[in-house]
């Protein structure tokens, strides 16, 4: 309690304030009695020292060097019984009092100095035990609040009432949970300050009050909330000052509540987000039997068998593989229930599953592609930086082409995939990139070099000297009665050349490569080993 309450006890009446008075506000949390001249040592803060100074009636600077120490404490105040040794209070020590803001008091005759320490004490408890009295009244009523199932909004409104100011609940990068600011622009400012490192880390029991710059200059009083290797934040707009020991206990006991419901409500989400990403794995994996049961086991998770949707994966780049297995869930966790807090304050159904070291996104399309397009880009845009931001960690993203109904959403998953692959082998990071069907060349270039060189080979070896004119002449002939789908009389009209001559060329071919014209795979086989010739450095075989 304050000292200047303390002095309103009538075990005080009759005490002069001798110096010091702008020091009144000091809390005084015991009360001791000075009996031997070695106290210094056993000073402790926010104590109230009484004493007859009779170890300083011959020693004045003996005096000053208790004021000097006390003043270092913090120590509440010194009282002094000056009528008994030494007549009146000095007044250099008087001085040196109103220097450190340190009350002298002069107490009267009487009572006793044990009277005064009893019954300071006796009242000092008196206050702390109603105190603990109405905190445990407190925290009865706020659990009996959550047991009911109002949840935490409801605590917190509960809390505002009590204090007269309005409180939310805060995450781990002061990104709001549950409440609302009334100044709409000050949980940007807030995260501004967690994404530039100016994060709260506090210890037990203790809270931060500090003002925000800008024009408004918003007072705020942040108090950790600890939860499983997790810390949260309840966030009171306006100051709590340490002195008013009353508020602070009720927000403490609030504190407890949340971190306990927080702890439940989290492990209902670990539960449920693990099912739906066993759904998820199961329905990629080919383990439903057919439409029916894949739009049955969808709406279990709030997905349309009707609805069409657009594919979204992406995944942290250069992620580290040495990273123990229970670390990197921990850190898949944080960053799903990152990505899952933007995707409410975005207000899109999109659904949310972590599958192969992968978050995938999937959104709902009732309008043409190309109408949300840039919408849905921003969005993941935004997921890359808070992803940054808060955990330095830089995250891609591949997307599907265009929306498929839910039975297909495997395809979709594939195609954002290679996106998402295509994007990495180009030595890209932090990039979105959006799936485009491929055309037999870039496909053909996904194969390494050696294998194509041996194909095209294999393929062609009776061809190998391409340089002698009749070889030349017979692949040119083949190459376009390939092209034009075996048609001999086109052919023979695209090379100016008569029918026959175009029969024997190719009989000619039949004969150096040992294999019929007429088989299909073999058709297929000399048109892939056209199209890989032309992607030779060499245009062929050396």
């Amino acid at each position: 309690m304050k000292l200047d309450d303390l002095l309103k006890l009538p075990i005080f009446d009759g005490t002069a304030i001798a110096a010091g008075e702008k020091g009144l506000h000091r809390e005084v949390h015991t009360v001791n009695m000075m009996d031997a001249p070695d106290i210094i040592p056993y000073l402790k803060r926010n104590e109230l020292l009484v004493t007859t100074a009779f170890h300083f009636k011959d020693d004045l600077e003996a005096l000053l060097q208790l004021i000097r120490e006390m003043g270092k404490q913090n120590c509440a105040a010194l009282g002094i019984k000056s009528k008994r040794y030494l007549g009146s209070i000095p007044a250099s020590a008087a001085e040196l009092a109103d220097d450190l803001n340190l009350p002298l008091l002069e107490l009267p005759v009487e009572p006793s100095l044990g009277d005064i320490v009893n019954k300071s004490l006796s009242h000092i408890l008196d206050v702390r035990t109603t105190e603990l009295h109405n905190a445990m009244q407190t925290h009865r009523q706020f659990t009996q609040q959550i047991m009911s199932g109002h949840g935490i909004p409801r605590l917190l409104d509960q809390l505002s009432e009590l204090l007269r100011l309005p409180v939310l609940l805060l995450g781990p990068y002061l990104q709001p949970i549950a409440g609302r600011f009334a100044n709409s622009a000050t949980a940007a400012r807030l995260e501004a300050l967690s994404a530039g490192g100016s994060i709260f880390h506090t210890p037990p029991s203790v809270f931060s009050t500090f003002s925000l710059l800008g024009e408004s200059r918003e007072a705020i009083t942040l108090f950790p909330v600890y939860t499983h290797k997790q810390l949260h934040y309840l966030c009171i707009e306006g100051i709590i000052p340490t002195s008013e020991r009353s508020s602070v206990l009720t927000v403490e006991q609030a504190t407890n509540v949340i971190a306990f419901e927080l702890m439940k409500d989290n492990a209902l989400k670990q539960n449920r987000r693990r099912i739906r990403n066993e759904f998820f794995a199961n329905f990629i994996g080919g383990a439903f039997s057919g439409s029916e049961e894949i739009a049955s086991r969808g709406r279990e998770f709030g997905l349309s068998g009707d609805q069409k949707y657009i594919c979204a994966v992406g995944k942290l780049d250069g992620a580290d593989k040495t990273t123990s297995f229970m670390q990197y869930k921990a850190e898949q966790d944080r960053i799903a229930e990152q990505i899952e807090t933007e995707l409410g304050q975005a207000g899109l159904s999109i659904h949310l599953f972590t599958h192969d070291r992968a978050y995938v996104l999937l959104m709902p399309l009732a309008e043409e592609w190309r109408a949300v397009e840039t919408s849905f880009i921003a969005l993941l845009e935004r997921l890359q930086n808070k992803v940054s931001a808060h955990y330095a960690a830089e995250l891609s993203f591949g997307c599907s082409s265009y929306a498929q109904p839910l039975i297909h959403i495997p395809v979709s998953y594939k195609e954002a995939n290679e996106a998402l692959y295509f994007g990495v082998m180009a030595g890209r990071t932090r990039f979105i990139e959006l799936y485009q069907p491929k055309e037999v060349p870039e496909i053909l270039r996904m194969i390494p070099y050696e294998h194509l060189r041996k194909f095209y080979a294999d393929t062609m070896q009776g061809f190998t000297d391409e340089t002698l004119k009749d070889h030349h002449m017979l692949l040119q002939t083949l190459s376009v009665y390939l092209e034009t789908h075996c048609q001999l009389a086109e052919t023979a009209k695209r090379l100016y050349i008569h029918r026959n001559t175009v029969i024997y060329r190719l009989e000619k071919c039949e004969e150096i490569i040992g294999r019929s014209l007429k088989d299909p795979e073999e058709t297929l086989r000399l048109r892939m080993a056209f199209r890989i010739k032309a992607l030779l450095p060499e245009g062929g075989l050396v």
